[in-house]
C-alpha cells in the first residue's frame, strides 16, 4: 500500500511547532483556514458562505480604495491652497516692507528689494 499523499494544509499540520503564544497560535489557525478555502474555491466545491464572504471582502476593499483616493485629492487640493496662499502673503509682505519705507522717507528707487 502507497503512503497517502498531504495536501498543503494537512503537511503544515503535521511538521508545524506548537504556537509560543495565543495570537501565534491563531494566526497559524487562519491560515490553515484561508489554505482550505483557497481550495475549496479552486476544486468548485466552496459553500456559499465561503464564496460570499470573499465577495464581500473584494467590496469593501474597492470601497476603501476610493476612499482613499478621495482623501489624498482632499489632501492634494490643501496642499495646493497652502502653496497659493504662502504666494499671496509674500506679496503682501512685499507691499507693507515697500509702505513702511515710502513711510520713512526712502524712496522707491532707493527702497531696497526685499526677498522671502
Amino acid at each position: 500500500m502507497r503512503p497517502k499523499k498531504n495536501t498543503p494544509g494537512e503537511a503544515a499540520v503535521a511538521s508545524a511547532r506548537p504556537a509560543t503564544s495565543p495570537e501565534a497560535q491563531e494566526q497559524y489557525m487562519i491560515n490553515l483556514t484561508m489554505q482550505l478555502v483557497e481550495r475549496r474555491l479552486r476544486e468548485g466545491t466552496a459553500s456559499s458562505a465561503e464564496t460570499t464572504h470573499f465577495l464581500k471582502l473584494a467590496t469593501m476593499k474597492a470601497d476603501l480604495e476610493k476612499k482613499k483616493l478621495e482623501e489624498e485629492n482632499k489632501l492634494l487640493r490643501a496642499k495646493t491652497e497652502t502653496l497659493e496662499n504662502a504666494k499671496d502673503t509674500k506679496e503682501m509682505y512685499a507691499n507693507v516692507l515697500k509702505a513702511m519705507a515710502k513711510y520713512n522717507g526712502v524712496d522707491e528707487d532707493e527702497a531696497t528689494d526685499y526677498e522671502f
